[in-house]
């Protein structure tokens, strides 16, 4: 059983796990992570959502607002050992949950074509592929996506 919990980016559980995305990124893009890196800075961020499994932080996921009707979605992780057992999807619903009771209407993100397992979760969960959107247009193995809430 998974439980959810709201927090910010100052929660320590969402400090631990980001560190790990990193390390994943870093494994996939290699020094094209560099390009990323700049762009994955959290600051001040109040809608972070942490995944606990065996009341142990297994994954996260955050939101910041896009633009006047826009999140984009940032930061979604999941732990190797508990990956494909719906705890992303489970973040990414509450993510989308938590925006369109802040008032937002779409949802917009970035990830990159090495990562199919999180393009496939996007592409079930409803999101379209869009026009790299700034600061990706000009990054060619980013993949911009938008859902509407």
């Amino acid at each position: 059983m998974v439980q959810l919990k709201r927090t910010n980016n100052q929660d320590p559980d969402f400090r631990y796990l980001i560190p790990l995305l990193d390390q994943d990124l870093r494994s996939r893009y290699n020094d094209l992570q560099d390009t990323y890196d700049q762009h994955n800075v959290i600051v001040n961020v109040d809608t972070v959502i942490i995944a606990y499994a065996e009341n142990k932080p297994v994954g996260c996921g955050c939101f910041k607002q896009f633009d006047d009707t826009s999140v984009e979605m940032k930061r979604m992780y999941v732990k190797p050992d508990f990956r494909r057992k719906g705890i992303s999807s489970s973040i990414l619903n509450e993510l989308e949950k938590w925006a369109t009771e802040s008032g937002f209407q779409k949802a917009v993100l970035e990830t990159g074509n090495r990562q199919e397992e999180a393009i496939a979760l996007y592409e079930k969960r409803g999101y379209k592929i869009i026009p790299n959107y700034p600061p990706y247009e000009s990054i060619e193995s980013s993949i911009c996506m938008q859902k509407d809430l």
